[in-house]
């Protein structure tokens, strides 16, 4: 098993924790979990599955390989993603019943074994890690825990980015909508004034002049208080 410095272990684990700064970027950060496993593991090469995103791999020829195992629809990412379990294949060359195009692509990339981890917190599983060697056999299983536990934190990272986003998202819709019925009020007191109504029936007459013209009561509203609409149309003959 090759050496794991402290150091770089330690900077690739904050690395793969850190995922709420505004630069964050997917792609780059699943390249960055399979580059570390190649440098931190007894591998050749690795790969990365993200349900809902794609693959991000250590080589163009894992990228080529996974690509090709989704066309396909066969192979360990597949049946990790389905099962949420470790596919271990220690000679892929046994296996070429089970995945025949699968088993084919990878022997033809240089790769005799795999080892496919999920991506997985409590119940939610969102994708794999695949390990590759060139050579048959099983990784250690010091190697197997770390390649899990990074796994694990990136997918906690992942997640935690996500559940950001989804807020931030929903943050911005409520905000939207407090700033849209704040115009709308302000609307409803412009055209009172004006047309010497209640508040009531100057937002009835401001929805009814929107629904006519097929345009939204908020762009309506805020054209009204800028300025930008001329009131008198809206009199009654």
């Amino acid at each position: 098993m090759t050496s794991r410095p402290g150091e770089e272990l330690a900077e690739t684990l904050v690395e793969l924790a850190d995922t709420t700064s505004p630069e964050f970027d997917l792609d780059d950060f699943l390249r960055l979990l399979a580059n570390r496993c190649v440098r931190l593991l007894d591998v050749d090469a690795a790969g990365v599955f993200l349900i809902d995103h794609g693959v991000a791999a250590s080589s163009e020829r894992v990228a080529r390989l996974e690509v090709a195992a989704q066309k396909h629809e066969e192979g360990p990412w597949l049946d990790c993603t389905r099962s949420g379990e470790q596919i271990v294949v220690p000679d892929l060359a046994e296996e070429a019943d089970r995945w025949p195009a699968y088993v084919a692509e990878a022997r033809r990339a240089g790769f005799a074994a795999v080892h496919t981890l999920p991506l997985r917190r409590r119940g939610e599983l969102i994708g794999s890690l695949t390990l590759f060697s060139a050579e048959p056999g099983l990784l250690e299983k010091p190697d197997v825990r770390l390649a899990q536990a990074m796994a694990d934190i990136a997918t906690i990272g992942i997640l935690g980015t996500r559940a950001l986003r989804r807020q931030e998202t929903l943050a911005a819709q409520l905000q939207h909508a407090l700033n849209s019925r704040v115009i709308i009020e302000q609307a409803k007191g412009v055209l009172a004034e004006r047309l010497g109504l209640d508040t009531t029936a100057a937002f009835a007459t401001l929805r009814n002049y929107a629904r006519s013209h097929n345009t939204r009561v908020s762009e309506l509203a805020l054209s009204i208080v800028d300025g930008k609409f001329n009131t008198d149309v809206l009199r009654e003959p």
